[in-house]
């Protein structure tokens, strides 16, 4: 019987959100041992999806043990802080010696973490569980096509498998692309990787799979696969993540066959390369964003739309608490409106303690205010309140808890905003129909999401009714608003004249 440790580590890096401390796992995900093997098996995990999909793909392929080590995961922030980690890094090491002998290390890993005094945080983990294991085990990952793929993470694993979808609804199929991976190598496949690291770092809004640049790379290298290629992987990056290791990274493992995989490697770099002028992406002002509202407000005939706030997703380390938009509808009278999820826990634990049908006057970000986060405030009714945990419906959070915390839904006038004590990005419809709101009788739908919303809400408003609002944020689009310190300049698109040359293998 094969010995499988499991490791996990999720968090998805914003170099200018606040710092990741320990209660942002806790209040996601934190588990570890007996905690992890306990979750492993439940219909409706907290655990992130590629975990129980790994186990459940390797119970079909192999007679194994699973061997739970740790998982962690929270929502992106700022860098981890670096005491925790090291923390949660000496205890990984310590359960993975204690363990006994493995056959085989699964990874679970976004990929695009950093902490405060180590920009390869992941690399470093990777590293860690190499040196406990020795040469000869195999370490298979899987990863968000965000992450910021680093030479050691390379040169560590044996096999690295990222997403092929954005929104990210293929977790599942990448865990088993995993679990049958791990099966070859056991069976003697000796894996040969070829990485290529372009300088592009795009803004996130550029990299959706269904369409566009990144989507046309993605299917150039799934095209191109043959017999002797067991995984293709285009890495999009995170480019607020500020580190060396940013750029769209080509990753190509052939089955012994090192000139293949670098073949294979160069010709999707070249591609990628000779298109990068494709990562571009045109956003709808507030001015116009509110206009659209007003109109939809008085004429029922035009037909709904929903707003990304791009700038403000908390899946990209926003705060999930920039008024900027709600205010401009507000002021305007806009109606039929439905807003969410903002981030105020004083807000949310304001309004249970009032009870549902009080009236007051409703203050956002009373207890935090900086460049992004401004108070406002607006008389309010409390329409309805939840604990905030919910099972996802649709989308990347389908049949997978989501921790709100105590969570309200308020209504200001002409909108109902919807309002959670955890931190975190609007994903599925859900995340209304809690409160129950119906979505499609809406008639303008604000989330705080930077692409994940379209998985989840695509039954109501399809790509053309879809508007990406230029709203200020840590999150926003538009890269020239951020001091970048670490990215490896120059870089496309921040740098017209940036330039890439084939490697010389």
């Amino acid at each position: 019987m094969k010995r499988v440790a499991i490791v996990g580590y999720f968090l998805e890096v914003n170099s200018f959100s606040p710092v990741t401390t320990e209660a942002g796992f806790r209040a996601l995900c934190h588990l570890t041992g007996d905690e992890v093997a306990e979750e492993l098996r439940k219909e409706a995990s907290v655990l992130p999806l590629e975990v129980t999909a790994f186990a459940r793909a390797l119970d079909e392929l192999e007679s194994w043990e699973p061997v739970p080590i740790s998982v962690l995961a929270a929502t992106p922030g700022g860098p981890v802080e670096q005491a925790f980690y090291d923390t949660w890094l000496a205890d990984v090491r310590r359960r993975l010696e204690a363990a006994g002998p493995l056959d085989g290390i699964y990874v679970a890993n976004h990929g695009a973490g950093a902490a405060t005094q180590d920009l390869d945080s992941d690399g470093t983990l990777y590293a860690l569980v190499r040196d406990v294991v020795g040469p000869g085990v195999p370490i298979v990952a899987t990863l968000d096509l965000h992450a910021n793929v680093s030479e050691r993470m390379v040169d560590m694993a044996d096999v690295m498998i990222t997403y092929r979808t954005n929104p990210h609804v293929d977790q599942r199929e990448r865990a088993e692309e995993a679990a049958r991976a791990m099966v070859e190598l056991w069976a003697g496949v000796r894996p040969e990787t070829a990485f290529i690291r372009l300088p592009i770092c795009p803004p996130s809004i550029t990299l959706l799979t269904s369409e566009g640049p990144y989507a046309d790379l993605i299917r150039f290298g799934q095209e191109a696969r043959d017999e002797r290629i067991l995984n293709v992987s285009i890495f999009g990056n995170f480019t607020f993540s500020d580190l060396p290791k940013n750029g769209i990274t080509v990753l190509v493992t052939a089955r012994g066959d090192r000139a293949a995989a670098q073949a294979l490697c160069l010709r999707i770099a070249e591609k990628g390369w000779a298109e990068r002028h494709r990562y571009q992406r045109d956003l709808t002002s507030i001015d116009d964003a509110v206009a659209g509202a007003r109109a939809r407000s008085d004429d029922a005939t035009i037909p709904p739309r929903i707003y990304a706030d791009v700038a403000d997703n908390p899946g990209s380390g926003g705060s999930g608490r920039n008024v900027s938009l709600l205010e401009a509808l507000h002021a305007a009278g806009a109606t039929g409106v439905v807003c969410g999820v903002f981030h105020d826990p004083a807000l949310a634990a304001e309004a249970h303690s009032l009870g549902e049908g009080a009236t007051f006057e409703a203050v956002f970000n009373r207890d935090r205010e900086d460049e992004f986060v401004k108070r406002f405030s607006a008389p309010a009714r409390v329409l309805k309140l939840h604990d905030g945990t919910v099972v996802g419906r649709r989308g990347n959070r389908r049949g997978r808890i989501m921790p709100h915390g105590p969570s309200c839904l308020l209504e200001l006038g002409g909108i109902c905003v919807a309002v959670s004590s955890n931190r975190l990005q609007t994903y599925d419809p859900a995340q209304f129909e809690m409160f129950g709101v119906d979505v499609a009788e809406a008639r303008t739908v604000v989330v705080k999401s930077r692409g994940h919303f379209r998985a989840g809400f695509d039954e109501f408003f399809p790509p053309d009714r879809i508007d990406e609002i230029d709203a200020p944020g840590l999150s926003s689009p538009v890269l020239s608003r951020f001091p970048f310190r670490h990215l490896p300049r120059p870089v496309y698109p921040l740098d017209e004249g940036a330039m890439w040359a084939p490697p010389a293998w």
